[in-house]
């Protein structure tokens, strides 16, 4: 018996048919429909994806014709019997009940967005089904007045404001943390909030919406926006109720806790998808991770347990990426913030190439950033914003981290390469080698947001770029000695000093010949590019 029919409980349900021909399947759905493309759902509000059908993947007819299952939709389980092995369905289609009984039991009820309780609460719309897509598709096609506010400013946020820039609407995003995508550390997040503002969106950090009107919203601060259309985005949380109200086990952060076969509290009840506790790669500690991908491989897993294969979970990454007009913005493991936050001692590494060989047409820059274990050189996140190709380093070092390949190791990686689509030396190689100067004390860094309080202790910062790109802007306080005068000036350089270019190779040549002078020297890490995003 399976409760829920998208993404790990659909996993679960069609995996066990290909490992058991002779199993009784049942998937009881809430909702009208099953395996459909959540993922693709702002798409279909924006017009970008135009035929409505293509978001269903299945049918019950279909996975009854294919797989062999019972499939029921507006069918919502509501209450569990754990001592009977029995399971109340409420029909929501004439209002009956029934019970049905189950060997073995799997709730993939996923998360449920949340809504504020605020007056005119109500009004606002949210997207996480196929329901809640017609319901928004209708009222953008609906609205007049083409003002759209969307409460909060994660993933769904960020896309559903680019697809209702496409739609026409005048959209402002209300995040109440300082920045946009907390994957992201505040200077890569930026980039994104550049992009978004560019392309016509407002962005409004540091606030929330405490009231919906007809036609307005009001805002933590005391103003007002015009608003017909309110969307809420804040976030989404475990589906539980029925598995607390069951007696089973929930985790510190809130969701069903489950073991490495993902069994709940009680050795017949499995739980995988959205309402499920995870285990953090880097910590160990319980994560919840809304994410399809982790979803879809948990229903394998149980499927494989309950057919009797050997089978455990991995702790999760929480990789994940967003593309906003043009801009690809993607994370992976831990931020600096979190990292800092947890008392990790750390290295840290911006770097801004371009996602492949310059001398080709239509190379496009890329921001990326590597957080590292100090202490052991292990990668402990990473991030990465700008044109095409930013996926596919994250996804590398996404790999890495899972197969143990340190920070420094990565300068070892033997990837694909034509002048198209990358570089001799990739990206992700940079990272590497800068990771190992690091490690071996070839060089020394400060980052972006430290160097306030060293100016502030009277150390020397020495701008190595042209004299016209230091004309052009550049950090108060800096002198400028272009990196390939220095050796001729060493007179001017102080015993102490930070150096910085344009985004850091420049600054690491300048490092080098100072510190072979006798002088402590740091170079900016990311260069003036990093410093300059806030």
């Amino acid at each position: 018996m399976i409760v829920g029919g998208v993404a790990g409980g659909m996993s679960a349900a069609t995996r066990l048919r290909r490992l058991d021909e002779s199993a009784e399947i049942v998937v009881l759905e809430r909702s009208g429909h099953v395996s459909f493309a959540n993922c693709g759902l702002p798409y279909y509000v924006g017009g970008v994806i135009t035929d409505r059908q293509a978001l269903l993947l299945q049918t019950p007819a279909s996975l009854k014709a294919r797989f062999g299952l019972d499939v029921r939709v507006n069918s919502e389980v509501v209450a569990i019997d754990r001592a009977g092995k029995t399971v109340t369905v409420a029909n929501l289609a004439d209002g009956s009940r029934y019970t049905e009984s189950y060997d073995a039991l799997i709730l993939a009820p996923g998360a449920a967005p949340f809504v504020p309780p605020i007056p005119g609460a109500e009004r606002a719309l949210t997207l996480r089904n196929i329901a809640d897509v017609d319901a928004m598709a209708a009222a953008v096609a609906d609205r007049p007045d083409r003002a759209a506010v969307i409460m909060g400013g994660g993933f769904i946020g960020v896309e559903l404001a680019e697809n209702l820039i496409h739609k026409g609407f005048e959209v402002t995003i209300v995040e109440l943390a300082e920045q946009l995508l907390a994957p992201l550390d505040v200077e890569m997040a930026a980039l994104v909030e550049k992009k978004l503002i560019a392309n016509g969106v407002r962005v409004v950090t540091g606030a929330s919406v405490t009231a919906i009107a007809e036609d307005s919203v009001t805002l933590s601060d005391g103003s007002t926006l015009a608003a017909g259309l309110v969307i809420a985005a804040i976030g989404v949380r475990p589906e539980t109720t029925l598995a607390e109200a069951a007696g089973l086990e929930l985790g510190e952060r809130g969701g069903i806790l489950v073991d490495e076969h993902q069994r709940t509290s009680d050795p017949a009840v499995f739980a995988v998808g959205d309402a499920v506790v995870k285990r953090d790669v880097i910590s160990g500690a319980q994560a919840l991770v809304p994410l399809a991908g982790p979803a879809n491989r948990h229903g394998r897993l149980v499927a494989d347990v309950i057919a009797g294969r050997a089978a455990s979970a991995k702790p999760v990454l929480g990789t994940a990426v967003v593309g906003v007009f043009g801009l690809t913005a993607a994370a992976t493991g831990w931020t600096e913030k979190r990292a800092r936050a947890a008392g990790r001692a750390i290295r840290v590494i911006h770097t801004h190439p371009a996602n492949h060989a310059g001398y080709y047409p239509g190379a496009e820059g890329l921001s990326l950033k590597l957080v590292v274990d100090a202490e052991t050189d292990a990668v402990l996140g990473a991030q990465g914003a700008g044109g095409s190709g930013v996926d596919k380093r994250i996804d590398v070092i996404a790999t890495a981290i899972r197969g143990g390949i340190t920070a420094s190791e990565l300068a070892d990686l033997e990837l694909s390469y034509a002048p198209q689509f990358g570089s001799a030396k990739d990206p992700v190689n940079m990272l590497g080698y800068i990771a190992e100067n690091l490690r071996d004390g070839l060089t020394d860094t400060i980052q972006w947001h430290e160097l306030d309080a060293e100016l502030a202790r009277g150390v020397q910062l020495i701008d190595v770029r042209t004299p016209s790109e230091y004309a052009a802007g550049g950090i108060p306080g800096a002198i400028n000695i272009p990196v390939d005068d220095l050796r001729d000036r060493l007179d001017e350089v102080a015993d102490d000093v930070i150096v910085h270019c344009q985004v850091g190779l420049r600054g690491y040549l300048a490092a080098r010949t100072l510190a072979q002078s006798g002088r402590r020297v740091r170079n900016l890490d990311g260069g003036y590019r990093t410093w300059a995003r806030l």
